[in-house]
């Protein structure tokens, strides 16, 4: 069975995410959505919050494609984290060319320490590149429309937290 694992702190979860998503069930046959504890990052959403939208906008994929989603909260090294589900691949999205400079740092250390486990990257769809959750969250914040940029569910979490 391949195990893919597509990391991130999903605060809150945004169509680019659900599009790299979709386009990973392709490639895996159980797909696993680490929900990353990043201190540093000051979340607006609480973990467990990001994670039933996680889990909400993945039941859907997984309803609609017939595959296998997990969603697992994790606070440790994403190479940890990717042992411990099993997981022999590590997705990640692409927007621009600046993540892919920290990407490539990224690949290089995990490979360091764990040269089994390979990381894909996937390219953002061309109308999803722009999307950032840092971005949408500063939208809501202001009073704008972030409904392009999310679905239903998160946007009504948006309107509620920033109310």
């Amino acid at each position: 069975m391949r195990i893919g694992l597509y990391p991130g702190t999903f605060d809150p979860i945004t169509l680019g995410h659900v599009d790299i998503i979709q386009r990973a069930m392709a490639l895996v046959d159980r797909l696993v959505i680490g929900v990353a504890i990043n201190r540093d990052k000051s979340p607006l959403f609480d973990l467990d919050e990001r994670v039933a939208m996680v889990r909400t906008e993945c039941d859907e994929i997984a309803a609609k494609t017939g595959g296998e989603i997990l969603v697992h909260a994790f606070d440790n090294l994403l190479i940890d984290c990717a042992r411990d589900v099993g997981a022999t691949v590590i997705v990640r999205g692409l927007r621009a060319v600046a993540d892919f400079e920290y990407e490539f740092q990224m690949v290089g250390m995990n490979r360091a320490l764990d040269s089994s486990i390979e990381t894909v990257f996937l390219m953002a769809d061309a109308r999803r590149q722009a999307i950032a959750s840092k971005l949408v969250k500063e939208i809501a914040r202001l009073g704008g429309d972030v409904s392009r940029f999310v679905t239903p569910p998160v946007d009504t979490a948006l309107r509620r937290r920033f109310a």
